[in-house]
C-alpha cells in the first residue's frame, strides 16, 4: 500500500532543499549583522554560519517530513482516541481487580449500545470521522489537484440532522466551480444521497463547507388543527357543487356611452315614411364635422 505518493515525495524533497537554503542564508545574514556590532566582521560571519546552518537543517527536516506529519494530522482523532482507550485500559487493569475491570468495560460499551440517544450520537460522530477520510479519497482519486500533489486541508466535521458538515480549505489549483461538477461522485464515495458545497467565508474563496446528506428528516406526519374544526355531523350534499366555468354575456348590461357634442344641439333622427322606410338623404344636407367625434 502506498502511503506517500511518488510526486508528493519528490515535491517534498525539492521544497526541503529550497527551505534549507533560504533559511540558512536569511538567518545567517541576520545573525552576522547582529554579531558584527560586538565582534570583528570575520568572526561575525562564522557566528552567522554557525546559527544559520542548523536553523536551515531544522527547516529542511520539517519540510521533508511534512507528508508524514500530514498523515498524522489526517488520523489525529483516531490516534488520540486509540491512545486514550489503551491508556485507560492499562491503568484500569493494573489498579483494579479483573471483575471490576470487566464491569467498567461492560458499562462503557453497553450503556451507549442500550440507550438510543447515546447510540445515535456515537454513530453520528463515527460517521464524521469516516466522511473526512472519504472526502480525502475523493481529492486523491478523481479530483485534479495542483502539480505538487497537495491535497486540500480537511479541517473539522460535525453531525447534522441530515448527515454531516465538513469544513475544507482548498489549496491552489482548485475552486468551488471545479467541485460542483463532481458532486454526484463525491456523494457516491461518501455513501450519501446528495452533497452540497458553499463558501464558508465571504472574504475567502478557498474556505468551503460540505453538507453531506444521507437521510430525510421531513417525513413525519404532523397533525393539523383544521381537522378538528370540521363538523363531522353536517349533512353532505349528494350533488356536486356547481362551479361557474364561463361568463353569460347576455346577462351583462352594456353601459351607454354618450359622446360630447361641444355645445352643438343633438341631431334629430330622420323621419320615416309611411311604409317605414327612411327617406333618401338630401344632397343639400351638410356633412358631419369629423372634429365633433374626436
Amino acid at each position: 500500500m502506498t502511503v506517500i505518493e511518488a510526486k508528493v515525495h519528490r515535491s517534498s524533497a525539492r521544497n526541503a532543499k529550497v527551505a534549507f537554503i533560504l533559511t540558512a542564508i536569511v538567518v545567517g545574514v541576520l545573525a552576522a549583522v547582529v554579531a558584527a556590532a560586538y565582534w570583528h566582521p570575520i568572526v561575525a560571519l562564522f557566528v552567522g554560519a554557525l546559527i544559520g546552518v542548523p536553523t536551515g537543517a531544522v527547516a529542511w527536516l520539517l519540510v521533508r517530513i511534512w507528508p508524514v506529519l500530514r498523515l498524522v494530522w489526517w488520523w489525529a482523532t483516531e490516534i488520540v482516541l486509540a491512545a486514550g482507550l489503551l491508556t485507560a485500559w492499562v491503568q484500569l487493569a493494573g489498579h483494579a481487580p479483573t471483575v471490576v475491570t470487566l464491569l467498567v468495560v461492560a458499562l462503557v460499551v453497553g450503556v451507549p449500545a442500550a440507550v438510543p440517544v447515546i447510540r445515535r450520537q456515537v454513530i453520528a460522530w463515527a460517521w464524521c470521522l469516516i466522511v473526512r477520510h472519504r472526502l480525502r479519497v475523493c481529492f486523491a482519486q478523481f479530483i485534479i489537484a495542483n502539480q505538487s500533489g497537495s491535497l486540500p486541508l480537511i479541517l473539522w466535521a460535525r453531525p447534522t440532522p441530515v448527515g454531516e458538515r465538513v469544513w475544507v480549505y482548498l489549496r491552489p489549483g482548485l475552486s468551488a466551480k471545479d467541485l460542483e461538477g463532481r458532486l454526484d461522485k463525491i456523494a457516491v464515495t461518501c455513501h450519501a444521497s446528495t452533497v452540497l458545497i458553499e463558501r464558508a467565508a465571504d472574504n475567502n474563496a478557498a474556505y468551503l463547507r460540505f453538507d453531506i446528506k444521507r437521510r430525510e428528516v421531513l417525513t413525519a406526519h404532523v397533525g393539523s388543527p383544521l381537522v378538528d374544526a370540521i363538523d363531522r355531523n353536517a349533512p353532505v350534499s349528494a350533488s356536486p357543487l356547481t362551479v361557474p366555468t364561463a361568463l353569460d354575456l347576455p346577462d351583462v348590461d352594456a353601459p351607454t356611452i354618450t359622446l360630447p357634442t361641444q355645445g352643438k344641439p343633438a341631431r334629430k333622427p330622420p323621419a320615416t315614411t309611411a311604409n317605414g322606410s327612411k327617406p333618401a338623404a338630401s344632397s343639400s344636407a351638410p356633412e358631419d364635422d369629423v372634429s365633433d367625434w374626436i
